[in-house]
């Protein structure tokens, strides 16, 4: 990831010894002690930035790289989720489709990822795939399927950031393959934070 656009120190004299880190968009705001010096200052919030990059970098899916990076990450998924049977011909980020997420072609065993998803967390993309592999295993959408798809244990999570993200845009998506999608009854995963003591 690159370096922040924008960097917010915000000192209170109500925080004693903790320093803490969050991203609003593309600002990263640093929470420090109003009793701080300028030089622990710089200090603190040059480590509490690269200690929140380094939290969101864990989160990103390692498919983000390209199509072989995505085909492992799949092989690797199919492998913990579901015993290794689902092997995929291929799998691409593909330009942005207008109702999906991602499709399967089962007959050729072919995945097909939007570009869309690049930036979303790495456990969103992971049930993606999940969710596609699943669809070389059964097709369609019937109970057998979902029972696959919850292997995966943030699907509902990750179904809730999808339907959010898609509202979010405006982009009337629905599911991976154009289905409804079931209701998700978990809050979406919090945005990563960073903190560490002082003094």
């Amino acid at each position: 990831m690159a370096s922040p656009a924008v960097v917010e120190v915000r000192r209170s004299q109500r925080r004693r010894r903790m320093v803490s880190a969050r991203r609003e968009g593309d600002t990263v705001i640093v929470f420090i002690p109003g009793w701080m010096s300028e030089a622990e200052e710089r200090r603190w919030v040059d480590e509490m930035v690269s200690r929140l990059e380094k939290s969101e970098a864990k989160r990103r899916s390692p498919g983000r790289h390209g199509d072989g990076a995505l085909l492992d990450r799949c092989l690797e998924l199919s492998k913990r989720y579901l015993g290794g049977r689902a092997t995929p011909a291929s799998v691409r980020w593909v330009p942005p489709m207008r109702t999906r997420w991602a499709s399967c072609t089962p007959q050729d065993r072919t995945i097909r990822i939007s570009e869309r998803l690049r930036e979303a967390p790495g456990w969103v993309v992971d049930y993606v795939l999940v969710h596609e592999l699943a669809h070389l295993l059964a097709p369609g959408h019937d109970d057998y399927f979902w029972s696959l798809v919850h292997h995966y244990p943030r699907t509902e999570r990750a179904i809730g950031y999808l339907e959010g993200l898609s509202a979010a845009a405006g982009l009337g998506l629905v599911g991976t393959d154009g289905e409804d999608l079931p209701d998700a009854d978990e809050e979406p995963e919090a945005e990563d934070e960073a903190a560490a003591g002082v003094g």
